[in-house]
């Protein structure tokens, strides 16, 4: 299986951005610990709508499931949302922090409604949580 992981804006400054909420770890280290059996994780992060929108689009041809995790843009991002829907490929959405204990514009997000799950407040054991489900879903 072949899965695409997909982080948005902001991500990039993972392990050191608000560590307090998100964490010491940097996103490339936490991808080198994850060793799933039958599994090619592919790895893609953008800080620019746009490109995360063709990120969604392009795996539809080359990946069996997405793990998104949109970052701000789950709280704005019709686009992305219409991105998702227009694939048809599993799409797991995914927050490190837990939108529901955060401000409240972060508690609706646009994308749930379009993927088949989300996981929020796990930290980066939410994505290895959407590696198994989707895994459990061949």
């Amino acid at each position: 299986m072949r899965i695409l992981i997909i982080n948005g804006p902001n991500l990039n400054l993972l392990g050191t951005r608000e560590p307090d909420l998100y964490g010491h770890q940097s996103f490339d280290d936490f991808l080198s610990t994850l060793d799933k059996s039958g599994v090619q994780i592919d790895y893609f992060q953008s800080n620019i709508e746009g490109e995360i929108i063709e990120a969604i689009q392009k795996a539809r041809l080359t990946h069996e499931g997405i793990i998104l995790n949109a970052g701000a843009y789950s709280h704005t991002s019709i686009g992305i949302a219409d991105a998702v829907t227009a694939i048809d490929l599993p799409v797991v959405e995914v927050h490190i922090s837990n939108i529901y204990r955060r401000e409240n514009f972060r508690h609706f997000t646009y994308l749930a409604s379009r993927c088949v799950g989300t996981i929020s407040g796990l930290g980066l054991k939410g994505y290895e949580l959407a590696i198994d489900y989707l895994l459990s879903q061949k």
